[in-house]
């Protein structure tokens, strides 16, 4: 397991070539239009696994989709993709050490969540599409409580749910980087997804598929102003939760004893897992 000062030293590292990448407008429009379709994977899964519990009125509904949800933070982990949410971690210990500016930190992950939201509304875009969501299946009518329930919530508990939900989302991100084994990160990966999912929280990447699905399917409470609103307030909060709660956190904790130098031979780190063994960071981004 890497030590807190080396994981840090890791994801600064990260954060360096994610500024780097900005430099190739396509490559990064790509990555960050990946990630905003793999964590529309998890929207989908969600949806189209609990429906029928939801129907039956399971009450183990939403732990079902905490557990499915997994699969699409795994998905950008290992395939490689550029997330905004872990994003908040990576640059702001990238900050923090000196390896990156403020600026280009602030811009580079403003594209992140352009990217990740096409990618959301072209991915909801082909689901729609297919119709495995329509009004009268099961997987549509959780969708449509699922934005019902969104639109009804206030400006303080969307923050305060965004900032628990990449609490935990980073948390997972950030115990990856650490630990050597693939299975175990994986593990780690699923079992702080499962909580975020099951309490509730409120991750902006997930709300850019879910809405863009409503918006599509011209659901009740799915508006442009609400997406907005939602997107607005959750991804403040989601900044909050990892760039600030687990980001700055670990930074002044894994402080470095000498300054962090990127490798010039190293042009690319994107968001997947090192090999066992390895000393690269799991940097979904």
């Amino acid at each position: 397991m890497l030590s807190i000062p080396d994981a840090v030293d890791a994801h600064a590292e990260a954060a360096h070539h994610k500024v780097e990448l900005t430099a190739e407008p396509g490559l990064f429009l790509v990555r960050t239009m990946l990630a905003g379709a793999y964590i529309g994977i998890g929207v989908l899964i969600m949806a189209t696994a609990g429906g029928p519990l939801a129907a039956a009125g399971s009450g183990f509904t939403p732990l079902v989709q905490g557990l499915v949800f997994g699969v699409a933070l795994t998905v950008v982990l290992i395939a490689g993709a550029e997330l905004a949410t872990s994003a908040m971690m990576i640059l702001t210990q990238g900050a923090l050490r000196g390896v990156i500016g403020w600026g280009r930190a602030g811009l580079t992950l403003l594209a992140c969540l352009v990217g990740n939201l096409a990618g959301a509304m072209v991915f909801a875009l082909l689901v729609h599409l297919s119709g495995v969501l329509a009004p009268g299946t099961p997987g549509g009518a959780v969708l449509a409580g699922m934005i019902e329930h969104k639109a009804a919530e206030t400006a303080p508990q969307l923050l305060v749910r965004g900032i628990l939900c990449n609490l935990l989302v980073c948390l997972a991100v950030w115990c990856a980087a650490r630990l050597q084994s693939e299975s175990a990160r994986i593990a780690v990966v699923f079992g702080c997804v499962m909580v975020f999912i099951t309490s509730g929280f409120e991750h902006v990447v997930a709300n850019m598929t879910t809405f863009s699905l409503g918006l599509y399917g011209g659901l009740p409470g799915a508006t442009v102003a609400e997406m907005a609103r939602n997107i607005a307030l959750v991804g403040l909060g989601n900044l909050i939760g990892g760039g600030i709660l687990v980001g700055a956190a670990y930074a002044y904790r894994g402080r470095p004893r000498t300054p962090v130098t990127p490798s010039a031979d190293e042009s690319d780190v994107s968001d997947s897992a090192a090999l066992p063994g390895d000393r690269e960071p799991l940097a979904i981004r």
